[in-house]
């Protein structure tokens, strides 16, 4: 969003600064010229504000990117899905409801203190307090005790059989935090603390944010970087101007900027398939979506392989709930009749549910380029069966806000699958999911992610899933539309950066081997 330049003024005049912990800070500005220096700071543009950076309660986007590198958790995932010692040593499993976690000694949050068993335990129980509002509480529905059995022992003893433990650990939702600083601060909103490789030095909202390198952090010769600057830039026009000028070393686009920069040798074009899907949501707690057969009906108007073409130039798969690049878990959504795009018959659906001639409404989005412009296509299409629909574009904590808050009655947004179908379907639509904001209840649905949970058997746990989706397509509590691949653009001098479908911004090992002038 652009500002005007008395509005900067004043930002930067009455500059808001948040440390880590209160530990002292080496000094870097973010307006330092990108220039051969001997600090090695990664200039980053963002497409969007963070709209606070605590790991357990904000699931947006533009601030998990900047948490995600202040935390860790105890378990992570490479490239193939495999699970890695990240917190923890090691781990075992006694039994089926039995984990035992084995922490690395000498860990240290940004504040100093060596993160201990305790720790563990405190976070865990922060996400499972109510009155927490995590947003991965139902993550870990399941766990009905964590207990530190020594300093550096954790055992998590479970109701039953979770098929999705192990792979639940791995997220950033289940970063580990201290409760001093919890407890001093109120919240992690506005300050952060973790053990993660990058420390917050500043945040100067609309501007940037600024990181710094953890000078103890537990992995040897890891970050190489000194820091990070992440520069708020919602236009991709204007990212890719910086992106042009050296101003900026990395940002993500869409497909649209890739012939802008294509002959251009001091950039890199990076792509891969995300684990994302774009959606259209619907607040079911209200007329006339609380119908399924006005949801069927704007499911049948949907061109979705016209948006794969329009809005990410045919470089994006037409998905269902869980999308392509989790395989095996995925269904041929394309195939069932909701995706059959398909006007007289969204029509007749229409009129048998009172409304032959249409209705107005709403379609909050965000500010994500790709979202807008999904939102405005989505708009034109609805108009063949007299569906008339404002756009209502939020910046990204008003949002998240109308997204908990089920203050909207249509939502075009985007999530994530994570590494689990249970998260595309337990987590986001079961009636008791963290993230069910569109008031979606199938006690049927429920009783198979619910099974499904429990079930180790692969075969049996694909089956229960393929059963879920079939029922989520058909109701429709939200549309489903496409999974895009995912476009980083750097700068040549930028090595080391690999990002893949389960870990997309680890910047652990990235090296600026010459920066522009």
């Amino acid at each position: 969003m652009k500002r005007k330049l008395s509005i900067i003024a004043l930002l930067l005049a009455f500059a808001v600064l948040f440390t880590a912990c209160g530990q002292k800070q080496p000094a870097q500005s973010a307006g330092e010229s990108n220039g051969p220096a001997k600090e090695q700071i990664l200039q980053y543009a963002t497409d969007g504000e963070p709209a606070g950076l605590d790991p357990h309660k904000v699931p947006a986007a533009a601030s998990i990117r900047i948490y995600g590198k202040i935390y860790n958790s105890l378990v992570d995932m490479d490239e193939n899905g495999e699970f890695q010692p990240e917190l923890s040593e090691s781990w075992k499993q006694p039994d089926d409801v039995t984990y035992i976690f084995k922490l690395k000694q000498g860990v240290k949050f940004h504040n100093g203190r060596e993160m201990t068993a305790d720790d563990v335990k405190y976070s865990f129980e922060r996400i499972l307090n109510p009155d927490t509002a995590a947003v991965g509480r139902s993550y870990f529905s399941k766990v009905q005790s964590v207990e530190a059995v020594d300093k550096y022992t954790v055992k998590f003893s479970l109701s039953d059989p979770y098929a999705p433990f192990m792979a639940y650990m791995t997220s950033v939702y289940a970063s580990i935090v201290p409760k001093e600083v919890v407890e001093e601060k109120g919240n992690l909103m506005q300050t952060a603390c973790g053990t993660g490789p990058f420390m917050l030095k500043e945040w100067i909202p609309d501007n940037h944010v600024t990181l710094v390198k953890n000078p103890s952090y537990f992995m040897d010769g890891q970050p190489k970087l000194d820091g990070i600057v992440f520069h708020i830039m919602p236009d991709e026009s204007s990212r890719l101007a910086a992106l042009r000028t050296g101003k900026v070393h990395i940002t993500k686009l869409s497909p649209q900027s890739i012939p802008l920069v294509k002959d251009n040798k001091d950039i890199n074009i990076i792509s891969y398939q995300s684990n994302e899907y774009s959606y259209l949501g619907f607040n079911m707690t209200i007329e006339p979506f609380n119908n399924k057969k006005v949801r069927q009906a704007i499911s049948l108007a949907v061109n979705r392989p016209e948006i794969a073409q329009t809005i990410y130039g045919g470089n994006a798969v037409v998905s269902g709930p869980v999308p392509p690049s989790l395989k095996k878990w995925s269904i041929d959504a394309e195939s069932t009749e909701m995706y059959q795009y398909n006007i007289e018959k969204a029509k007749q659906l229409l009129a048998e549910a009172g409304y032959p001639n249409g209705f107005e409404t709403v379609i909050t989005a965000g500010l994500y380029d790709d979202i807008r412009d999904t939102a405005q296509l989505l708009q034109k299409q609805l108009e063949a069966i007299g569906i008339k629909a404002t756009i209502q574009n939020l910046e990204s904590g008003q949002y998240v806000d109308a997204w908990k808050n089920k203050n909207h009655q249509m939502m075009a947004g985007r999530n994530g699958s994570g590494s689990d179908p249970d998260r595309a379907l337990g987590f986001f639509f079961s009636t008791k999911g963290s993230a069910n904001v569109w008031g979606y209840s199938n006690p049927e649905f429920d009783a198979l992610t619910e099974e499904a949970k429990i079930t180790v058997d692969e075969t049996k746990r694909l089956e229960l899933y393929k059963k879920a989706q079939e029922i989520l397509i058909d109701d429709s509590p939200n549309l489903f539309i496409i999974s895009p691949m995912d476009y980083y653009f750097t700068r040549t001098e930028l090595k080391g950066f690999n990002p893949d479908t389960f870990n997309t911004e680890d910047f652990e090992n990235v090296v600026i081997a010459l920066l522009s002038k």
